[in-house]
């Protein structure tokens, strides 16, 4: 559990307590940036143990409460007024969402359409048409499959590649990296978990048809990397070559190529990733990490507020997310200083 994660369990009693209108006086910043991953009133297997997802009555529930207090600006909009420093009579807000799911177009759009909010996707190419299960949404099902399957918890026992941790621990399941991603393989291959099956039955990312419909329809496709790595585990060049891979991907297809968002976390990236990145692409605006209300010493790269931290409200979020830039500002903690 992050030092923030535990911040939030100790203040969200406190600021539960008080308005949000009397946080709002303390929020220093004019366009906040959120994401979320998914809505789902569904029992969603290879998401269940990697965060807390919305019903769509909880995201409801979000749009409206921040409705009454920000405006929901599109991409085009924001990037307007970001680069020429407007102010708009309230906040607002820009909303994304991440990892390109299936229920962005079945169940979050048609929410989002009947409010009039407009959004962005990031999404990685490599899983669009659902080709393959990303390697986190892999061992969230393998995970899923095992817990309610008592023959496969007596199985995994039985498997020695695995060491006493995955067979005392299904989270260690979970900790498995980027790099090692193979033994997620291994693992569902000796399970005889069939990972394109549940693919078939249950597709979890968008179509490239989806994609075309959102796009016309004026929801924002853009990139996430390639494959979702965890970029402080690659090298500059790797995240120099993920990163433009799937550039090249939103350009072929006419999608966003001004706006990039890291997936997992920008942690650790350095100032020469943004300097090449952003001089190869000249088309490129802004990047996204997602390090909640923080400033970043390299200006070009924002930071979103996500809104899947436990079962918080988003108002309980943001009063958290601004009590705690001010206790960080306090100690000049509120930047994330580059290398």
């Amino acid at each position: 559990m992050s030092f923030k994660t535990k911040f939030f369990r100790l203040s969200n009693p406190i600021t539960k307590t008080i308005s949000f209108e009397k946080f709002s006086q303390k929020l220093s910043f004019h366009d906040l940036i959120l994401v979320y991953h998914l809505v789902s009133d569904q029992d969603v297997k290879h998401v269940k143990h990697l965060f807390h997802y919305r019903s769509a009555k909880q995201f409801e529930n979000d749009l409206d409460f921040l409705l009454r207090h920000f405006e929901f600006v599109d991409w085009n909009t924001f990037l307007k007024n970001k680069i020429e420093k407007v102010k708009t009579k309230k906040p607002t807000i820009f909303l994304t969402f991440d990892d390109g799911y299936s229920e962005f177009y079945d169940v979050i759009v048609p929410i989002l359409k009947r409010k009039g909010i407009y959004a962005v996707n990031f999404i990685n190419p490599k899983f669009i048409d659902n080709k393959e299960l990303m390697w986190r949404n892999k061992a969230s099902l393998i995970v899923s499959e095992v817990k309610e399957n008592r023959a496969l918890q007596n199985k995994i026992s039985e498997f020695q590649n695995f060491g006493d941790d995955v067979k005392n621990n299904l989270n260690s399941i979970l900790k498995i990296n980027f790099k090692n991603q193979n033994q997620l393989n291994e693992i569902a291959e000796f399970l005889e978990i069939d990972v394109e099956n549940y693919l078939k039955k249950n597709p979890v990312y968008l179509t490239t048809d989806q994609l075309f419909k959102l796009r016309n329809d004026g929801f924002g496709i853009s990139s996430h990397g390639w494959d979702h790595p965890l970029y402080n585990q690659l090298s500059l060049s790797e995240q120099l070559e993920n990163t433009q891979k799937s550039l090249d991907f939103m350009d072929q297809n006419q999608f966003l190529t001004d706006t990039f968002a890291f997936p997992f976390t920008d942690h650790l990236v350095t100032n020469k990733f943004f300097d090449s990145i952003f001089s190869h692409n000249p088309d490129l605006k802004f990047t996204f990490g997602a390090a909640g209300l923080k400033l970043d010493s390299y200006a070009k790269n924002l930071q979103r507020i996500p809104i899947e931290i436990g079962n918080y409200s988003a108002e309980e979020i943001l009063k958290n997310e601004i009590f705690y830039y001010q206790l960080l500002k306090k100690f000049n903690k509120n930047m994330i200083i580059r290398s």
